[in-house]
């Protein structure tokens, strides 16, 4: 359960925590009909749906300044970018991303670093 007393942002479903990219709500349209560029009368409308676009959000462990591992929620353009804005020591700061390495893929890292 959460505690309220926590002053910590809340971090929904599927929202990036950089970007705040999220589930968004749009419609989906039905036509019918050929073209008039190709040689019809035209495209006539049958109908409206109502659809959901889904951000593309994973779960990254992002290795902080500080040297702690967090779990974090980041949209896969954030993560193309490289750079996250992250509050440390309450400030805003914008870090380069680092994934941390787990296993023995940090072991194998450390031994030949």
């Amino acid at each position: 359960m959460l505690d309220p007393s926590n002053k910590e942002v809340l971090i929904m479903a599927r929202t990036c925590e950089v970007s705040g990219k999220r589930t968004r709500v749009g419609k989906s349209i039905a036509r019918r009909g050929l073209p008039k560029k190709k040689g019809g009368v035209g495209l006539k409308t049958t109908g409206h749906t109502k659809r959901t676009f889904k951000s593309n959000v994973q779960k990254v462990r992002v290795l902080l300044p500080n040297g702690t591992v967090r779990r974090m929620h980041l949209a896969t353009s954030v993560i193309k970018k490289g750079e996250i804005t992250v509050k440390i020591d309450g400030r805003m700061q914008k870090i380069p991303l680092v994934k941390a390495l787990r296993g023995r893929h940090r072991d194998y890292m450390a031994a030949n670093a």
